[in-house]
This record gives C-alpha cells, sequence and structure tokens, in this order.
C-alpha cells in the first residue's frame, strides 16, 4: 500500500496563535468529535450471516465524503464499512492524531450498525526497505515491551473518540517483503510483539477492538501460518487477495498454497471468522471473470466485511481503465436487501464510471486554507496535532 511522507510543520500553529493575539475572533467550534462522545461508543455490528460491504476510497475527510457517492452509484446499497490507513512514517503518527480520525470516527457514530476499518502499522519507517538484520532486531525489541505505549495511546485515542470498536488491521501483509513490520526475519519475535500490543490496547478502558490478522494471499516470503500469533489475540483472520500472478486463474488462487482455500479452513479450524480488507484486479487487467467469482466466493463464505481497492489499476468506481469488471461489481452490488433510496440519480449502469481518483493514503496534516467571503474568512487549526491534549482543534475567523 502506501508510500509515506513525513508530515507536520510547527509554523502553521504559531501563525495561527499570531491570528489570535493580534485581534482574531475565536469561534468556540471544536473539530468534530476530537473531544466529543467520551464513553459513548456503540457497539460494533454483529455480522449475523450478512457480510458488511465498503471501500477503501481515501484514506481521510474526501474518503468519507465519497461513501456516499459510491452507495448512490450502487443504487443505494448501504456502505457499512469505512476503511483507513495509519501513516507508516513516524510513531507519532502511528499513535494515531486525532484529528486525523475524528472525520472517519464521526462517520462510523453516525449509524449503530457501521463499521470502520483501521490498518495499523506495527513499526515507524514501515515502507524505508529497512534490512532483514534491523527489522529482526525492532520485532525483538517490540517483544520486550519497547513500543507498548504506542499502542496504548492509539488505543486511548479512539475510545476518547467514541471508536472503541474499531476494527485493526494489525500489521498486515506480514509474510511478504514489503513493510518494516514483516515476519519473515523472525516470526517467533513477530508473534509476541503482536501480543503486546495486543495487550497493550485491551488494557485501555473501554476498549472493545477487533484485530484482524491480515496477510497476503499465497506464500510470499514466508507461510504466513508461521506468523500466526494465537487465537487468544487474533478476532478475525483476514487475506489481502489481489488478481495477480503466481495464480492465473480465480481457481489457482483459491488452490494455490496458503491461498483462498487455505485461509477458510485455517479459519475454521480455530474457529475465526474471515474478511478480505483489500481486494481488486491488479496484474491481470480489467477481468470481469475474476470480479464475477472473488464476488461469488465471498456470498459463499461470508466474510465479516470486504472492502475493496477503489482506485487504479485495483478498483471499479474511481478506476476507468476497467470498465467490465466495473459493470460486474455494479450489477452483483447494487439494490441490496436495506439499501436506502439514492439522494441523486444514479449514472447510467452500462456507462465508464469516470469519478475522480482516489489520492493514496500518504496522510498528512490539512494545511488550513482561508474561505474567504464578504464578511471575512476563518481557517481550521489542528491545534491538538501540535499540542495534545492541552488544545482542541479550533476555527479562528477575521472579520471583514
Amino acid at each position: 500500500m502506501p508510500v509515506q511522507r513525513r508530515l507536520s510543520k510547527f509554523g502553521i500553529g504559531a501563525t495561527a496563535l499570531c491570528l489570535l493575539v493580534g485581534g482574531a475572533v475565536l469561534a468556540d467550534r471544536d473539530a468534530a468529535d476530537t473531544q466529543a462522545d467520551k464513553g459513548a461508543a456503540q457497539g460494533a455490528p454483529e455480522p449475523g450471516g450478512t457480510t458488511a460491504i465498503g471501500a477503501y476510497l481515501d484514506y481521510g475527510p474526501k474518503g468519507v465524503r465519497r461513501m456516499d457517492e459510491l452507495s448512490r452509484w450502487l443504487g443505494g446499497t448501504e456502505l457499512r464499512v469505512g476503511h483507513s490507513y495509519l501513516p507508516g512514517d513516524l510513531w507519532e503518527n502511528i499513535e494515531g492524531r486525532p484529528g486525523f480520525l475524528a472525520s472517519w470516527a464521526a462517520w462510523r457514530k453516525a449509524r449503530q450498525d457501521r463499521m470502520f476499518v483501521l490498518n495499523t502499522p506495527m513499526l515507524e519507517r514501515n515502507e524505508d526497505h529497512v534490512s532483514d538484520a534491523e527489522v529482526r532486531g525492532l520485532l525483538r525489541a517490540g517483544a520486550e515491551g519497547q513500543f507498548d505505549e504506542h499502542f496504548r495511546r492509539l488505543a486511548e485515542r479512539l475510545v476518547l473518540l467514541g471508536v472503541p470498536d474499531t476494527v485493526i488491521v494489525l500489521g498486515w501483509e506480514m509474510n511478504g517483503t514489503t513493510y518494516t513490520h514483516r515476519c519473515g526475519p523472525d516470526p517467533d519475535a513477530w508473534k509476541a510483539y503482536w501480543k503486546r500490543i495486543v495487550t497493550a490496547m485491551r488494557s485501555v478502558p473501554g476498549a472493545e477492538f477487533r484485530f484482524d490478522f491480515a496477510p497476503s494471499r499465497g506464500r510470499d516470503a514466508v507461510p504466513w501460518t508461521e506468523c500466526y500469533p494465537g487465537d487468544d489475540v487474533v478476532d478475525i483472520i483476514g487475506m489481502d487477495s489481489y488478481d495477480q500472478p503466481p495464480a492465473r486463474t480465480f481457481d489457482e488462487q483459491v488452490g494455490e498454497p496458503y491461498g483462498l482455500r487455505k485461509q477458510v479452513d485455517f479459519a475454521a479450524e480455530h474457529g475465526k471468522p474471515i474478511s478480505f480488507p483489500e481486494w481488486g484486479l491488479f496484474r491481470n487487467g480489467d477481468n470481469p471473470e475474476y470480479m464475477r467469482r472473488m464476488l461469488e466466493w465471498m456470498d459463499l463464505h461470508k466474510p465479516v466485511y470486504q472492502t475493496i481497492t477503489d482506485y487504479c489499476p485495483h478498483g471499479v468506481w474511481q478506476c476507468a481503465d476497467n470498465p467490465e469488471s466495473s459493470k460486474v461489481f455494479r450489477e452483483a452490488l447494487s439494490g441490496l436487501p436495506n439499501a436506502t433510496e439514492p439522494s441523486a440519480p444514479a449514472a447510467d449502469p452500462s456507462g465508464t464510471p469516470t469519478p475522480p481518483k482516489p489520492d493514496k493514503p500518504t496522510p498528512q496534516p490539512t494545511e488550513p486554507v482561508p474561505d474567504t467571503n464578504e464578511s471575512g474568512w476563518c481557517v481550521t487549526v489542528p491545534l491538538s496535532d501540535w499540542f495534545g491534549q492541552w488544545l482542541t482543534d479550533r476555527e479562528f475567523c477575521v472579520r471583514g
């Protein structure tokens, strides 16, 4: 997934404070839910044999806004799963800055049956091509508890935001080579570290998190079963499954070593439900047969949730490169039971989707942009990003 960048500039905060001292009017409006609804969390939706449907559309507020647009494109089908990623560049971002999570928390709390899924890196510098030797040392340090506090802080922030039932996709695709949080350099240390993280997050009062163990499909660098940390610290057994070699057909994706069939069987053996946090098209191109078979597979095996990765080359709504697969996806998922009445006319199902391509999840703080108007302008300044618990996000207004 994402290429990360270092975040934040303290100077914006200093500028905002200067505005306040210089006579700007402080509008007493906190940014959405950064301190509100403390202890007012709603229960996580129970699967009840029905798969909750969602999509990865964008990591931040744009992703929230696009949920309704995708629902309309699907004829009102309810999207119950919002999906985002924490940046893996620095520990302070893995801890989940309130301003970064607030919009998704508000979306989750708007309806009782919604689910928020949050991919959470286990180590900083997660895409910096760290050597196996260094990864091994970091995993062992984590297993000894050196990083526990970062994950307690994340748990505290999620509880404070009113989303203590978040599904945490921790250390995803650990069986590969892409991420610093990979398992291969020391599977025993990796499993011990996972246990430390789960224990730390569950120790926070009010926590109701579910932890999703989600390898990539197939063997990759190491069999993902060697990384499984234990039934007591895993709630869901997920899989990231894209249409790409070495499996040339969907049947091969099912039957390959550590493929889709292995996920189903392994989950059944351990008494766990399954999920698909990431899936979609890839190196095999616009492949309507894959799309049809994957949707049928999910309909048969009833994952707790599924969220297609909806940007090019993987997606069907925000990617115009896959018109045939898009048609299959739309026909299969449009107008499902409990669909809401579309608030705007849906596009012609035979047309090619042309919504804007989403940004890949390279989260960074939103730079405040003045909203100019006749009476003055206002900016929302993410003070909590810079000053933590001492200051909440505020809107500063200068009157004309």
